[in-house]
């Protein structure tokens, strides 16, 4: 993993939507949970500021996240973000505890290459559409990736390419797969005036 995820804490002794509301206004803090593992769930805070700061950083949200809390630490990843629906504002955060042997289900972002130099959009004219952009894995703490490679240098118009046919770092399984559903992650497809040119290409050969 290329960088470490560090965030200070502490343990929220009030809860309710009015005392969120008070933290976020008057304290600059999000008020937050971690939960799974075999421990209870823990209420807790965190500066606002330095929440968006690590939010700017894509591999945040697919990656071991050390949360500092008094004198201990949790080894989490964020599970859920609420988020204000009109201001750039964090309302709640959702922590999930990781276990160094225990598989954990998480969604991963998918990073496409070659687009432009695939065979569909660069000799036929065609482009491409991504089906969905992330995925979502198990695998444990140790495999996690911060994103998935898709490479879709060899397809073509009218072809799509399914999570069966990208290659998964080692050590990760797609859920998906692991429940016989074979997405289609990526697909070319002929864009509207290239269509309207072989239709008119095709017009000027039947004339002659």
């Amino acid at each position: 993993m290329a960088e470490d995820f560090v965030l200070s804490a502490e343990v929220r002794e009030v809860s309710g939507k009015g005392a969120s509301r008070r933290l976020r206004r008057e304290q600059g803090l999000v008020p937050g949970i971690i939960y799974g593992g075999d421990k209870e769930p823990t209420q807790i805070t965190l500066a606002h500021k330095d929440l968006i700061k690590q939010l700017e950083n894509e591999a945040f949200y697919s990656h071991i996240v050390t949360l500092n809390i008094g004198s201990g630490s949790e080894s989490v990843i964020l599970k859920d973000l609420q988020r204000h629906p009109a201001k750039p504002i964090i309302l709640h955060a959702d922590f999930l505890r990781v276990s160094a042997d225990q598989k954990l289900h998480t969604k991963v972002p998918l990073h496409f290459i070659n687009e432009a130099s695939s065979v569909g959009v660069k000799t036929q004219g065609g482009v491409v559409t991504h089906n969905i952009t992330e995925l979502d894995i198990t695998c444990l703490p140790k495999d996690l990736p911060e994103f998935i490679e898709v490479d879709v240098a060899a397809l073509e118009v009218g072809q799509s390419l399914h999570i069966s046919e990208i290659t998964l770092p080692e050590g990760v399984s797609s859920v998906d797969l692991a429940h016989d559903h074979d997405l289609a992650i990526a697909t070319i497809s002929k864009t509207r005036g290239a269509s309207s040119s072989d239709e008119d290409g095709e017009a000027a050969a039947t004339e002659e």
